[in-house]
């Protein structure tokens, strides 16, 4: 895969580490778990967004744009960081929140994401839960540009075709180390929302025929939807790759079975994954994305779905930020 034919912006601290879980993996009596560290990957405390927005920021450059736009929750971790890109490259920055929680607490509206959001310059408003956040965005880009601003929209968690190049770029990553180790990789897991990460894996691992399944654990929407979602960004992204056909239906699996209340409300299971990963391999998880997605794998191994022998290897997709604005749910659990 040729990925310098498309505009990049270099920022993120690349490759990440590739690290094995011992104490996890022995607590758990199962699989041979590794951790993808994509919360190491730089930019406001790194994330999954970095590498989608390398490709994202440099479009928007290349189409001579001054200010970009996004939106996402109170608490988005992809807020943050396209507000730290566009500071980094003399950028506007300007972001929709949509409130999914309903939290009122204000370590929630104000701390967390927020305060860096803030701190990075960019500007914020605030819609409430249920807004058609798109169309809101639109109406925001069209009254900047009517003040001169060229504005370059980016969707929720920077998931289209350009932003999953970044975790097509992932796939060949993990696919560099595990084959320079000697490793046999025989599942990934990770968290799963806006579809771009698992759709970027997905499409880069077929286009390889790396044989590495892809198992996403939905954050939000019900699992059919989920699916929908990542397939059809998976496809479109492999067209963009110039392998249309790679993907099937069957390579995409998300399960949805952790999801709890909603987007944001964290279960009792998510703190306790973030409390194992915390006490046993001092990784901080996030009670959005990583830590559902970590409370899946935790279950997962306990059931047998995966197996004593396999090796498993977890995608941190980072958000630790996020920590900080749910002190409350934190100390309950």
């Amino acid at each position: 895969m040729h990925l310098s034919r498309f505009p990049r912006v270099f920022l993120a601290h690349l490759p990440t580490p590739l690290e094995r879980m011992d104490r996890l993996s022995d607590a758990l009596g199962g699989p041979e778990i590794w951790i993808k560290r994509d919360d190491c990957t730089g930019m406001s405390s790194g994330g999954n967004k970095t590498r989608k927005l390398e490709f994202l920021m440099a479009e928007a450059q290349a189409e001579g744009a001054d200010m970009v736009m996004t939106q996402g929750a109170t608490q988005s971790n992809h807020a943050r960081q396209t507000a730290a890109f566009a500071a980094k490259l003399g950028m506007g920055c300007h972001i929709l929140l949509e409130d999914r929680t309903g939290y009122q607490d204000p370590d929630y509206t104000e701390n967390g994401n927020v305060l860096l959001d803030h701190l990075h310059g960019s500007t914020t408003e605030v819609h409430p839960g249920g807004t058609d956040m798109p169309a809101a965005m639109e109406r925001a880009a069209e009254a900047a540009r009517a003040k001169g601003w060229r504005v370059y929209t980016i969707p929720g968690g920077g998931s289209n075709p350009t932003g999953a190049l970044g975790y097509v770029n992932c796939a060949l990553e993990l696919l560099g180390q595990v084959n320079e180790r000697g490793l046999v990789v025989d599942h990934l897991v990770t968290a799963t929302g806006s579809s771009g990460t698992q759709a970027g894996l997905v499409a880069g691992f077929c286009a390889l025929n790396a044989g590495i399944p892809v198992l996403g654990i939905g954050t939000r929407a019900p699992k059919e939807r989920q699916e929908q979602m990542v397939y059809d960004l998976a496809c479109r992204t492999a067209e963009k790759l110039g392998c249309a056909g790679v993907v099937t239906r069957e390579d995409v699996v998300a399960n949805t079975d952790y999801v709890g209340a909603g987007y944001g409300l964290p279960r009792e299971d998510t703190l306790e994954a973030i409390r194992l990963f915390a006490e046993l391999e001092g990784i901080l998880l996030d009670p959005v994305y990583s830590g559902k997605g970590a409370a899946g794998l935790i279950d997962l191994c306990r059931k047998g779905h995966f197996k004593k022998g396999e090796r498993v290897v977890f995608l941190h997709t980072g958000g630790s930020v996020g920590l900080f604005a749910y002190k409350g749910a934190l100390a309950r659990g």
